[in-house]
């Protein structure tokens, strides 16, 4: 067997121009050094998971070890033809994300009642709000990697895909051969979070060695990990609401500029019109724009939850304040006031379809009002600059509220003390320890979502490794309390729904505590940082 490194372009979509190919095939332990000339996507937004096989140009490497491949990278002089989103730049998308956001919008996904007439009632007061949330990188802590090995027009291969069925079709088409030809080992190793539903690494290393026609494990590095990854999507919510001196919400409006062209958002980057409070708002309006982008984007744990809840979950908080209500009660409230829909735009699913299919008001209400129960809200005598926060939210299934006890120290250092979390996930809890480490690790990672980001300039990824793209450190770690309120409902997801109402409970907890609403993520953006 041989190692591989794989220098890819920095811009999606480049290729390479020229490289010192002749200097690096004469370094120790080097084999094999050669250019791979990519393959282009079939449409400009498209999904990665089924429609592939796209493939990133750049310069292979083989040699005897990862060491010496990796050793001969570092002295590889790649010029490249970047192409056409080489001045690709964030600081650039967001300028043109507010011009949007004061324009007509792109579209209409959905539209209730009369927002324009609700919103000139007599005494109802009106808020907005822009939030914004950035791109970011899965971060497994083993970067993407595979063996494969292509002998006599068969492929053996040897991978951690979280989807080995769609990964051995794609290499199939890629190298045109049968997938019956094709035999692929799952090795249990490597967390995946979405990352590992994404095939490109398995593809890369079945290209490799095709062409050296022998064994071959390609490895990426962290930077490799983090520079090319299929990244959970950005976007900006612009937010209007309108509530009357009853504290009911009477209007709802969302402008969400996002990625993608006219018709389609880009892979995992869209809205789920259908979100809550729609069906609990009478008027109720939903409308997007889009920005074009060069870079890949795909699933992460709580696919689109994890950025939606954190909006929907955080403006509702700042409604509750602004009607002078209990947060937990208002929500309370709300969940009791279903209205008839009256859509005169047909619902648009979101890029997997609906996330929240027969929301349950009656479920969420009771994961509510334990969460409320288990932490005390509203009872306990709290410390200087210390307050608790509250959200809920459902995906996948799952129903899950949850409060966190935060101090915000006077540098704006943020310490998460303790969370409760509340689950209602069907009828039967099958792994009890497995299941509490479920919702543990989804409330460390949306944790960590709130200090991550991934930027681009000139078209390239400007982060590189942990020490740009963050991950909670075991210090900064709450305690975690779990319970489970077991229900009539089938089972269904656990992995994914502790995640999302983290961020918004935290954040409305920081509020709580100074007054300052986060409505930029990273919450670094604003400022503050965990202690």
């Amino acid at each position: 067997m041989l190692y591989a490194v794989f220098e890819k372009t920095p811009v999606m979509g480049g290729k390479v121009s020229a490289a010192n190919l002749d200097v690096i095939k004469g370094m120790k332990g080097v084999r094999h050094a050669f250019v791979v000339e990519g393959i282009p996507l079939a449409s400009s937004y498209p999904n990665y998971l089924f429609e592939g096989p796209g493939f990133e140009a750049g310069v292979a490497i083989v040699a005897d070890s990862w060491w010496a491949a990796q050793s001969a990278r570092r002295k590889l002089d790649v010029k490249w033809d970047l192409g056409k989103w080489a001045s690709q730049d964030s600081d650039e998308n967001a300028r043109k994300a507010e011009e949007l956001s004061k324009q007509a919008a792109g579209r209409t996904l959905r539209h209730d009642g009369d927002v324009e007439a609700a919103f000139k009632q007599d005494g109802v007061k009106v808020l907005e709000a822009r939030y914004t949330f950035p791109f970011i990188a899965h971060a497994t802590l083993e970067p993407q990697n595979c063996t494969a090995h292509f002998k006599d027009g068969k492929l053996e291969i040897w991978s951690t895909s979280q989807f080995p069925a769609p990964g051995r079709n794609t290499v199939a088409r890629l190298l045109n051969i049968s997938e019956a030809d094709i035999t692929i080992h799952m090795v249990r190793a490597g967390g995946g979070f979405g990352r590992r539903a994404y095939n490109d690494c398995m593809c890369e290393a079945a290209w490799i060695s095709k062409t050296v026609g022998a064994p071959v494990k390609l490895l990426w590095s962290r930077e490799d990990d983090t520079r090319h990854d299929y990244y959970r999507c950005g976007g900006f919510q612009y937010l209007k609401a309108a509530v009357d001196g009853t504290g009911k919400i009477v209007a709802w409006q969302d402008h969400f500029v996002a990625y993608g062209d006219e018709k389609t958002f880009v892979h995992d980057g869209g809205f789920n019109a259908n979100e809550f409070p729609a069906d609990y708002v009478e008027n109720f309006l939903v409308q997007s724009s889009t920005l074009p982008l060069g870079l890949k984007t795909g699933a992460l744990r709580a696919p689109g939850s994890n950025s939606m809840a954190w909006v929907i979950q955080s403006f509702l908080n700042e409604l509750a304040s602004a009607a002078r209500q209990d947060p937990v009660q208002f929500c309370l409230d709300l969940l009791k006031r279903h209205v008839p829909p009256k859509t005169d735009v047909a619902p648009q699913p979101g890029p997997r379809g609906p996330r929240m299919p027969g929301f349950n008001a009656s479920r969420a209400a009771d994961v509510i009002q334990l969460a409320a129960e288990k932490s005390g809200w509203g009872k306990r005598q709290l410390p200087k600059d210390t307050a608790l926060g509250f959200a809920f939210h459902t995906c996948m299934g799952g129903y899950f509220a949850e409060v966190a006890e935060v101090t915000v120290l006077p540098n704006k250092k943020i310490k998460v003390n303790k969370v409760w979390a509340v689950g209602d996930v069907g009828s039967q809890i099958v792994n009890p320890s497995g299941a509490e480490s479920q919702v543990q690790g989804g409330i460390i990672d949306g944790l960590s979502e709130m200090i991550q980001e991934i930027t681009f300039k000139d078209g390239r990824v400007t982060q590189a490794n942990f020490h740009q793209h963050p991950l909670l450190r075991i210090s900064q770690a709450p305690s975690i309390e779990v319970h489970f309120l077991k229900s009539s409902n089938l089972p269904t997801g656990l992995g994914e729904p502790p995640l999302p109402p983290i961020l918004p409970a935290v954040a409305n907890a920081v509020f709580a505590v100074t007054g300052e609403r986060i409505r930029t993520m990273p919450i670094t953006k604003q400022g503050f940082s965990f202690a």
